[in-house]
């Protein structure tokens, strides 16, 4: 490479439904067991990636700010010994939400990255390869490759470690309200450091992994039959079961605020009242809630009531990643 490349790509966070939290030791960022999620259109990164053998180091522009660029040039560098260069880059990305509070930005992230990346540096992959690409850089981010339901295999190599999407009947049904609480601050516990002080430290660790076969099975099964009651319901009750997990760590691992409390009540009363509604919380205080297109506005002008609720958003099923330009 002699002259500056460049490439841009957009990519979709996606919320686990069942969850991915924990990983297996060693290389490869390999995810202790699979998970399933969907890709949402109204969480979107945009990331330029241009390779530039006048520069000294990689440089991370993040959200229009010089960034911490260790885990890009971690990444970056399995990208260079794919594409057989040792330029460096400047990686200028932007989330159309907030970042690292709990929304999944580094599953669209790493998954823009992976893929301006890899058409920045001239690389040619196949997208099962590129989904195990970007797990390296974020194990969620292999999700986000593709739009819709989406299927996350845990593997016993890295090669078998790879994402793939799911038809079901229900994608043209299915939405998902975004409940923000606090304003988006980014959280205190990362999502990297907080799984491995989990996986170290809570007693429940060990069976909190052997709930998420029978719910992987549980929540295929239902994408099979378009069945979404069956799918929150296992969903909602993953996500309980993971930060059950978290909070017996020690020290505890405590992402809720107290409006995550209150739109869980929330959410139980609309459930009550005859609304699709289930809950689902990841590595922070929001709470995304599963439902469908005739019940989405009334669950987010419910759920935009609660005391500590900043805004709502109701999301259709967002597409995979994509070169932008």
């Amino acid at each position: 490479m002699t002259s500056a490349t460049t490439a841009s790509a957009r990519a979709c966070a996606n919320i686990a439904l069942v969850k991915y939290w924990g990983k297996r030791s060693g290389p490869g960022n390999l995810p202790a067991e699979g998970s399933l999620s969907l890709t949402l259109a109204a969480l979107v990164t945009e990331t330029t990636v241009t390779f530039d053998p006048a520069l000294a180091v990689d440089e991370l522009v993040l959200d229009g700010e010089p960034a911490n660029a260790v885990r890009t040039t971690e990444f970056l560098e399995l990208v260079r010994s794919l594409g057989g260069s040792q330029a460096r880059a400047r990686v200028v990305t932007h989330n159309k939400f907030p970042t690292a509070s709990g929304l999944a930005s580094s599953a669209s992230g790493f998954a823009a990255l992976a893929v301006a990346a890899t058409r920045a540096a001239g690389v040619t992959i196949d997208p099962r390869a590129l989904t195990r690409l970007a797990r390296k850089g974020s194990g969620s981010a292999a999700r986000s490759i593709f739009g819709g339901f989406v299927r996350m295999h845990a593997g016993d190599r890295d090669e078998d470690a790879f994402a793939e999407p799911i038809t079901s009947p229900l994608l043209d049904r299915v939405r998902m309200v975004i409940a923000i609480v606090g304003g988006g601050a980014p959280k205190l516990h990362g999502s990297r450091d907080a799984m491995d002080h989990t996986a170290e430290t809570s007693p429940l660790y060990q069976a909190w992994l052997a709930t998420v076969p029978p719910d992987l099975a549980t929540a295929e099964a239902a994408l099979a039959a378009g069945d979404l009651e069956q799918l929150g319901t296992v969903a909602e009750a993953n996500a309980l079961a993971m930060h059950a997990t978290t909070m017996a760590a020690r020290p505890a691992v405590i992402y809720w605020q107290p409006a995550t409390l209150a739109l869980l009540a929330a959410v139980r009363t609309l459930r009550g009242n005859g609304r699709a509604a289930w809950a689902t919380i990841d590595g922070g205080p929001h709470v995304k809630v599963l439902t469908n297109v005739e019940d989405a506005d009334h669950v987010a002008r419910a759920l935009a009531g609660v005391e500590g609720v900043t805004a709502t958003t109701v999301s259709m099923p967002g597409a995979g990643a994509e070169v932008i330009s």
